[in-house]
């Protein structure tokens, strides 16, 4: 809104001498990293009021798990409030508001996806969280199809959308892969073998990484500061990329797909960032808040929008790591129990709290698993180059 308010009144502003001032937001990386400071102070500026809001609703977790140790150890963390995602999507939302180009497909296209999944996550948390001031026998949450059926449903418009009136031609279709050469040095046409992809697939990628990644975040949303701390990094991670994507002579310095428009994004991922680094203030342990659904559908199914929208599928299964490390451990541990009749590879999943029951303490688990965060976010990057 301010972008666009600054190119419709530059006139007006340079005759009183206050353009000059105020054109250093044509600058994207300004506006990126002014997104994660904005994002991170309303963040702040809200967040206490918002979890006395919270309180007042008796809208507070109450883990159960099918482990009696581990419920003892996760037992102090009942009646702690949730749906503190508000926060994160709010102040991301409004901050796009404000620093975006509002007339950016790809921010139009965002704004729509956050906000949907937003809305999926809070009637879930809502309804699961709220049962006990409802009349019994009245439905605790949405079922695992619905919440699967929005969100495949979403993948499908963002994927839809972005084949027929977001990217290019053919050269911006390809299926991208690490350490393969797409395009022809020093060109922006097609090396032979790569792999570009129709509708259909385009789409069908879009459903699955858009639905995988939402639900791999909430996967990883089960200890204090652990989903908030690694979206920090993956965020920032995609801020890299949609800067590459969006210049034309870095993306063919580094045999990077161009995707003209896609640099708007940066405010995304900036606004993002900052509001998960506003959260982490009150869900640093002991939690004062934690995320539900609310937040973690809406910002892993935004994450897997962007990466998307810059054609870069399968870096994000690299800078996302930990998440898709959480959701894989749940596969494993469900098929591997079904088929042995009852036998467990890991103590619990996800995988988090196999590490906490043998013995690593919640801050060491959270810790280290930020640290491959860190990891996962450089192998993806140092991997560009590579191609």
């Amino acid at each position: 809104m301010l972008y666009i308010l600054l190119q419709m009144t530059s006139e007006w502003l340079d005759e009183r001498g206050l353009y000059s001032l105020l054109q250093v937001l044509y600058y994207i990386e300004f506006r990126a990293f002014v997104a994660a400071l904005l994002s991170f102070g309303l963040v702040l500026v809200f967040g206490r009021g918002v979890i006395r809001w919270l309180i007042r609703q008796k809208i507070g977790d109450s883990p159960e798990f099918y482990h009696a140790d581990l419920n003892e150890l996760m037992a102090s963390k009942t009646a702690t409030p949730t749906m503190g995602g508000i926060l994160i999507v709010g102040a991301t939302l409004l901050t796009m508001l404000l620093l975006a180009d509002l007339r950016n497909r790809y921010v139009i296209i965002a704004f729509f996806v956050l906000g949907w999944l937003a809305l999926l996550g809070g009637a879930d948390d809502w309804l699961k969280l709220t049962s006990a001031r409802r009349a019994p026998g009245s439905r605790e949450g949405l079922h695992p199809w619905e919440k699967l059926l929005f969100q495949l449903g979403i993948g499908a418009v963002a994927g839809l959308f972005l084949f027929r009136h977001g990217i290019g031609d053919e050269t911006t279709r390809v299926l991208t892969l690490p350490l393969q050469r797409t395009y022809r040095p020093g060109t922006m046409e097609l090396e032979q073998g790569v792999l570009v992809l129709g509708g259909f697939a385009f789409v069908l990628i879009s459903m699955l990484l858009i639905a995988g990644t939402s639900n791999a975040v909430n996967l990883t949303d089960g200890m204090d500061g652990l989903a908030a701390g690694t979206l920090v990094v993956a965020s920032f991670a995609l801020m890299v990329l949609c800067f590459i994507a969006g210049s034309v002579e870095t993306a063919k310095f580094l045999n990077f797909p161009h995707i003209d428009g896609a640099a708007e994004l940066m405010i995304v991922t900036g606004a993002m960032a900052g509001g998960c680094l506003g959260f982490l203030w009150f869900n640093c342990a002991p939690a004062q808040v934690f995320m539900g659904d609310t937040g973690a559908l809406p910002l892993g199914g935004l994450m897997a929008y962007i990466a998307v929208a810059i054609r870069q599928e399968i870096l994000l299964l690299i800078i996302g790591g930990v998440f898709f490390m959480e959701m894989a451990s749940v596969v494993i541990q469900v098929a591997y129990f079904k088929s042995t009749k009852g036998q467990r590879v890991f103590r619990c999943s996800p995988v988090h709290h196999h590490f906490h029951l043998g013995g690593w303490s919640e801050q060491q688990v959270v810790t280290r698993f930020w640290v491959l965060a860190v990891v996962f976010a450089m192998i993806a990057l140092v991997s560009i180059k590579l191609r």
